[in-house]
Order: C-alpha cells, then sequence, then structure tokens
C-alpha cells in the first residue's frame, strides 16, 4: 500500500493525507449533495466522499507531530512514524494544532468548558474558516459529552459533564462531521473490565444514531485506548478493546452507517523517552496490538 497520510483541519488538532507525496485537501460544500469529483474529500449527507466513492479510514492519534517536526534533532521521529503508519495501512494521522486562550477562557478549569462561550466561537470561527477556504472539512473535536439541548441523553456521559455539548455544537451548518473519544478506563475508575465494555457499547451505539438521525453528517472515533497503566491491564484486554471498537466502525461503515473511521491514541517510535502516558502503542513491542490494527485497516480499505 503507498503511503497516504489525511489531513482535516479541526479547532483543535490538525489530521493530514498525503497519496505518494502529494497532498489531498478536502471540499467543503453548503448544501450536503455531492457534486462530482474534483479530488477533494467531500461530505455527502452522512459520508464521506472520495472520486465518487464511499471513503473510510483507519488512523491514530501522535500529538507530538509539530514538536518533533520543528527540531532538526528529532525530524526523523515524524518520517519514522510515517512510515511505520503507511506499513500497516493507516492512512490518517491526528496532531494537536491549539493553545487555550486568556480572555474568556474556553476551559474554565481543566476539562471544564463555559459552553455559551464555547458555542459562540464554534460558530464565528467555523464561519470564517469557510469564508476563505472551502476546501477543508472543519470538525471540532469534541469528546462527545451530552448538555442541555437534550438532557434525557446525558445518561450516556461516564457520570459527569465538563460544559460541552455533543448535539448543539455539530449542529452548526459549517461543521462538517462529528467526533467521539472513548476512554473508559479512565472516565469510569475502579470498575470491571466488563462495566467498562458495557459503557463503551452503549456510548458509542447512542452517537452513531444520533449521527444518523439528528445530525446526518459521519461521525468519526477520533481518539480511543486502554492503558497499560490501567487496573486490571493487560495487552489481551487491549486487543480485546481495539477490535471492539474496530468491529463497530466496520459494521456501521459496511451497511451504510455513518461511523466512518477510528484513531488510536497513540503511536509513538521507539526512544521517545517522556511522551508515553501508559495508552502509546510502539509498533515493534507490541506484535499482537499491531495485528488488529493492519487487520482493520486492511478490512477498511476494501469497502466500496
Amino acid at each position: 500500500m503507498g503511503f497516504q497520510n489525511l489531513v482535516l483541519t479541526t479547532f483543535t488538532v490538525a489530521l493530514v493525507v498525503s497519496q505518494q507525496g502529494k497532498c489531498n485537501h478536502h471540499q467543503y460544500h453548503k448544501e450536503t449533495v455531492y457534486n462530482g469529483d474534483s479530488g477533494f474529500v467531500q461530505r455527502n449527507g452522512k459520508h464521506f466522499i472520495l472520486e465518487g466513492k464511499p471513503y473510510y479510514m483507519n488512523g491514530f492519534n501522535a500529538y507530538w507531530l509539530m514538536l518533533m517536526a520543528s527540531d532538526p534533532s528529532t525530524i526523523s521521529n515524524v518520517t519514522y512514524a510515517f512510515k511505520l503508519a503507511s506499513q500497516h495501512g493507516l492512512t490518517v494521522a491526528r496532531t494537536n494544532a491549539f493553545n487555550d486562550g486568556t480572555y474568556r477562557p474556553l476551559q474554565i478549569s481543566p476539562g471544564s468548558y463555559d459552553e455559551s462561550v464555547f458555542r459562540a466561537w464554534v460558530n464565528e470561527m467555523a464561519t470564517y474558516l469557510k469564508s476563505i477556504d472551502r476546501n477543508h472539512l472543519l470538525e471540532i473535536g469534541l469528546e462527545g459529552f451530552y448538555g442541555e439541548s437534550t438532557p434525557e441523553k446525558k445518561q450516556f456521559n461516564p457520570g459527569y459533564q465538563i460544559g460541552t455539548d455533543f448535539i448543539t455544537n455539530n449542529q452548526v451548518p459549517q461543521i462538517d462531521f462529528a467526533t467521539i473519544h472513548l476512554y473508559p478506563d479512565r472516565w469510569l475508575p475502579g470498575s470491571s473490565n466488563t462495566a467498562q465494555n458495557v459503557f463503551a457499547d452503549r456510548w458509542v451505539q447512542a452517537h452513531i444514531q444520533d449521527s444518523s438521525d439528528i445530525l446526518r453528517k459521519p461521525i468519526l472515533l477520533t481518539e480511543f485506548g486502554k492503558s497499560s497503566r490501567s487496573s486490571g491491564y493487560s495487552v489481551g484486554e487491549r486487543d480485546y478493546f481495539f477490535g471492539k471498537m474496530y468491529n463497530e466502525i466496520y459494521k456501521s461503515s459496511s451497511s451504510g452507517g455513518p461511523y466512518a473511521g477510528g484513531f488510536f491514541w497513540q503511536l509513538l517510535t521507539q526512544g521517545m523517552v517522556g511522551f508515553g502516558d501508559g495508552y502509546e502503542i510502539i509498533f515493534e513491542k507490541s506484535p499482537s496490538t499491531v495485528n488488529v490494527i493492519t487487520q482493520q485497516s486492511n478490512k477498511m480499505s476494501n469497502l466500496k
């Protein structure tokens, strides 16, 4: 498989894809009707489209890409990470590209947002970005927490609220697709693997349904993982969790649903001391997990 790397522009992260060194940007349409081949990834209702066909993906997180790329002594980590990702069929890289402000900050405290400021900011920035660049798809980078617009759906949250609203924020017309994260081991500390898997099932299914029925937009699982520092961790449990998440993605994608891809957190290369957070995947040290990832890449790439 040739090197592919997809870049989507978001408010909180940036994602980049190229084919054999040629950059692929993304076409935005105010209407959700496909307008024909353009060389750009487009959105047609709740699906991504490329060259007239549904477009699906399998990817990874590497928040450190810009940091490493800015230093000649560490830039080789970026090149090597993309080489490894390509070898295992990964087509999308997701990396950080944001900072919090000081005046009327979006984050009142770590992980807690002012929803009124956030919603206004999303509207303003999405409108502005589309006015100067209609080729890139936009997402907000939400974790998926339900808010005041749908109080009946708060039952799917992991027992707390951080100030964002999955439904309202993603209904902004200029936002092209929705996102969720999934860290049941961190969100439900002290719970069993069984309880975490039940939560994950409900979380994923609720968001698939809302993306399909309410938002009418594609949805991506842009962060998920299982930490080696969590109680009850084993490589086997991590592989099972990855397989479970990948199966849900494939099940939806292969049946015409909006769930179009997933990005595990996070890919590191060997020797990146200090960047590990328990969730890291180092391909050379994780053969069984790499096998699960590669199988998903192959399945997604064969979807028509």
